[in-house]
């Protein structure tokens, strides 16, 4: 089970400071069970918020790393090269221990492509490569029909795109399975619904 998805930057947005990283989409899946019933909903949703902001700080901190390591550097976007930035995109998994921030052991998949990273949590269950497909499907839709890496993309009001493309993608949280054909199909009715 997926336990939630984020798109969020990674390199230095201008309205941010160096060490920031802002949530551009969150979709969490599933209810949480391990904060108690003592919190309003107003409380709840706030930690919920706090919680996906340390995963994007610790994905923000990993790609940084990747990055250095590498020697690579952060790039400017050019319109109608999204399959290359998403071959050259940065990648990679870790751990977060078992109630540190979802009240089971939960792993992070991420895909830093330039100045966004797309992040899936996971149960640790989870078959890891489904996952990792499943991540690279996403990103590809977002960043081709949705054009996120374009000059002033706005995800924000692009966000009932994101959650279509996710329920036909991800539903419920749940990871699938898919032939050639059915992914093709698949192709074909994301491409529709995003170009209305």
């Amino acid at each position: 089970m997926v336990v939630c998805f984020l798109i969020h930057t990674v390199c230095p947005v201008s309205a941010l400071s160096a060490g920031e990283s802002r949530i551009l989409y969150a979709r969490v899946f599933g209810s949480e069970t391990g904060d108690g019933c003592d919190f309003t909903p107003e409380q709840r949703r706030l930690m919920q918020k706090e919680k996906l902001h340390v995963v994007a700080r610790q994905v923000r901190s990993a790609v940084a790393l990747s990055r250095e390591a590498s020697g690579a550097v952060c790039v400017e976007a050019v319109l109608g090269e999204e399959a290359a930035a998403l071959g050259e995109a940065d990648s990679g998994v870790f751990s977060l221990g078992s109630a540190e921030l979802f009240p089971d052991q939960s792993v992070v998949l991420w895909l830093g492509v330039q100045s966004l990273a797309f992040t899936l949590v996971c149960s640790p269950h989870e078959n890891l490569l489904l996952a990792e497909g499943t991540l690279r499907n996403i990103a590809r839709h977002c960043l081709e029909e949705l054009r996120l890496l374009g000059p002033g993309a706005e995800v924000l009001l692009k966000s009932d795109r994101v959650d279509a493309l996710l329920h036909r993608l991800l539903p419920h949280g749940q990871l699938l399975f898919l032939n050639h054909r059915f992914a093709f199909a698949l192709d074909k009715e994301i491409a529709s619904y995003v170009s209305k």
